[in-house]
């Protein structure tokens, strides 16, 4: 049967929505390139033709690039992945560390119903994200690049190598959701009247792609740095493709598919044909990556320029600053490959869609209590819970009690607000999470922290009855702060008329894979020491007094630690959904998550603190000069109702086989059913 739709539909090249292109001649690329356009005939002859014109077919294969943030919804111009509509949703809302709460998405409607099926959508489609446009475009590229008149070989071989590295990195796009799958060559000439493309193995898929990576990567074309950051953000590198090739072995070595015996239940076709497993276990598996990423930091350290953005001043604002500046600034030299969009938004082009969309509730990616208490205190010592509320109980004003868990300060006869402010828990937490009583803004140049304060208090100026009725941004008692960064402009932000970009690649994942190779690999010391080269960045560290003594000794809570650095370092990434998947844990699948209504304390006329559901911002402060900044609360944890995940029902069965097909998303069974070689994943 005909593969309609999938690996040819007589695409030539990807949309060019993204970019803006001027040529000399009125040329149509994207979709339509082969097409007939009004006043002549284009075809792949004419666009190979001419140098200029074929530089602007490559450029448009970055248009299909994966990019994480949702930002349209208008189709009426462009074809747009499916996962970059904000009626899908991001993957870690399917995590323990965000809850979604915008009814309208699939993640709210089916994932967290537990209804998807292989009629249904996934978050990530094998046919929706223009992943086979992509693929076929590169090929297609790869096939006429040597005819182009007017190029120097140097840049054909520059460019053909980018094109591997967009081939590969498309299909890891849907090796993460989907395992093996058919392996494609070349283009196909729309001719056939049938199709033989078999879904490969594991095996299979993985060299595939990492051949790909090794051809680029031993291009001496293809540069370990752009030459010109400014203009050419975005290309693929050296650097690029090797920290690729180390995401590949990273998820190939994990549990999910490095292991003695398969995710599901050993039964189904897709495991025996080892499309879903290796079939075994092999520690070379983590000895690979752990040389590729020993490869990786050796070019590093022979060539330079990638770096961690650093803190100029060693304060907690200053490393949240340099925190943010490493993935939202451009140019950072953290970023190893970045993908942005543009001319698509919600409101006006050229704005940032993402947090101008918070206020409207499609991005209520609420964090859980379960993310916050992830973050240590300042000094890098765990946030316990227990603890904290026992001293909280003995003296409300405990520096490490419940009352100082996000800031400390000084209640001043000369200011409303808190003096000698303080942050109390790893700054990092106030870049991914807006928690009570943080302040709205953070100067982009020097770091301080000024501006009203967030009041995520039942009945504050900000969450309102939020947390009560389980609603919107503030649902759990917090909001989301990653590519949102502050209030600003009208609660537009303070990135507002920035352009976003989604970080694919970076060094401080870089840092983290390499730490879990050591891990794997029995250097636990090894790992300690890679870990704490994100951690500094911040003031913090793993080496220090109080840390726990077990992670040097024992491997498995090293690694555990090492899965929580991932989601405080790289929050919002889809990092900890990856991590879920390839370490198999169920366990966060089906775990009830939960949020915190905090309760502000205010003294009666006879002296007793008591609650009020009363902003301050918008209340107190605003009609009485006297009024201080609120510095006594109650804390109450909750488990979220609403809505609640039908996974959690299986919290004392997280190994059930309906749990665990959720490892793997369903092939389409329309495609299933077209014969030309596709096995559905176990369990749909």
């Amino acid at each position: 049967m005909k593969l309609k739709n999938l690996l040819y539909f007589a695409v030539a090249a990807v949309s060019v929505s993204a970019f803006s292109i001027s040529c000399t001649d009125s040329i149509q690329l994207g979709d339509g390139a082969l097409q007939k356009p009004s006043s002549s005939a284009i075809t792949k002859d004419t666009v190979f033709s001419n140098a200029e014109y074929t530089r602007q077919f490559h450029t448009a294969l970055y248009s299909r690039m994966f990019y994480g943030l949702p930002y349209g919804v208008d189709h009426s111009n462009y074809v747009l992945p499916e996962s970059n509509s904000p009626y899908t949703g991001m993957p870690d809302a399917l995590t323990d560390c965000w809850q979604l709460h915008w009814v309208n998405t699939n993640v709210y409607g089916t994932y967290y119903a537990a209804s998807l099926t292989a009629t249904g959508n996934p978050l990530f489609g094998y046919t929706g994200e223009m992943t086979w446009e992509t693929i076929h475009s590169a090929y297609l590229f790869l096939e006429n690049i040597e005819s182009v008149p007017g190029m120097e070989q140097a840049e054909k071989n520059r460019l053909s190598a980018e094109a591997k590295c967009i081939i590969a990195s498309r299909y890891f796009d849907m090796f993460q959701h989907y395992g093996g799958l058919p392996l494609v060559k070349g283009t196909f000439t729309g001719a056939e009247t049938s199709y033989d493309a078999p879904r490969a193995s594991v095996d299979s898929t993985v060299i595939f792609m990492t051949d790909l990576l090794d051809e680029a990567i031993a291009a001496p074309e293809l540069p370990w740095v752009v030459s010109d950051p400014t203009t050419q953000t975005g290309r693929w590198t050296r650097a690029a493709a090797m920290a690729m090739k180390c995401k590949v072995l990273q998820f190939a070595a994990s549990p999910l598919f490095n292991s003695s015996e398969p995710y599901y239940n050993g039964s189904t076709e897709a495991e025996q044909q080892h499309l879903v497993w290796y079939g075994d276990y092999q520690d070379s598996r983590w000895q690979k990556l752990r040389t590729a990423c020993e490869d990786f930091f050796n070019a590093l350290a022979a060539n330079g320029y990638y770096q961690l953005e650093q803190a100029e001043n060693k304060t907690a604002a200053g490393y949240r600053l340099a925190y943010r500046r490493g993935y939202a600034k451009q140019g950072s030299k953290e970023i190893l490959l970045a993908t942005r969009h543009a001319g698509i938004d919600a409101f006006k082009a050229g704005t940032y869609a993402w947090h101008q969309w918070v206020n409207i509730g499609r991005n209520s990616y609420t964090p859980t209590q379960e993310y916050v208490e992830m973050f240590p205190w300042s000094n890098g010592q765990p946030f316990d819970w227990d603890d904290a509320q026992e001293k909280y109980e003995k003296t409300p004003t405990h520096a490490r009690g419940l009352n100082s868990m996000f800031k400390r300060g000084t209640v001043s006869p000369r200011s409303q607000m808190l003096t000698n402010v303080q942050l109390t828990r790893d700054p990092r937490l106030y870049e991914e999470v807006i928690v009570n009583g943080q302040q709205k803004f953070l100067d982009w140049s020097t770091g301080a922290m000024s501006g009203d304060i967030w009041e995520m208090w039942v009945g504050g100026t900000d969450a309102a009855q939020n947390p009560v009725n389980e609603t919107n941004q503030y649902a759990t008692g917090y909001c989301h702060n990653k590519y949102y960064m502050g209030s600003g402009n009208n609660g537009a932000g303070d990135y507002l008329r920035q352009y976003t970009q989604w970080v694919y690649l970076s060094l401080n994942e870089m840092y983290l894979i390499y730490a879990e190779a050591l891990a794997q690999t029995g250097d636990l010391a090894g790992c300690l020491k890679q870990m704490d080269v994100v951690r500094k960045r911040v003031g913090l560290t793993l080496n220090v007094d109080g840390s726990d003594p077990e992670l040097r000794t024992n491997k498995e809570k090293l690694i555990n630690e090492l899965l929580n650095e991932r989601a405080r370092e790289l929050g919002l990434q889809n990092i900890r959904w990856m991590d879920m998947i390839r370490y198999k844990r169920t366990d966060w699948m089906t775990k009830p998550l939960h949020g915190l209504r905090i309760y502000r304390l205010r003294q009666n006329s006879s002296g007793v603190y008591e609650r009020v559901e009363a902003a301050w911002t918008d209340g107190d402060k605003a009609t009485d000069a006297t009024s201080k900044e609120p510095n006594r609360f109650e804390f109450e944890k909750f488990e979220l109702k609403e809505r609640r995940r039908a996974l959690w029902d299986y919290e004392n069965d997280p190994n059930n086989v309906f749990v665990k097909k959720y490892l793997l998303s369903p092939f389409p069974q329309g495609e299933i059913n077209k014969g030309y070689g596709l096995v559905q994943n176990p369990g749909w």
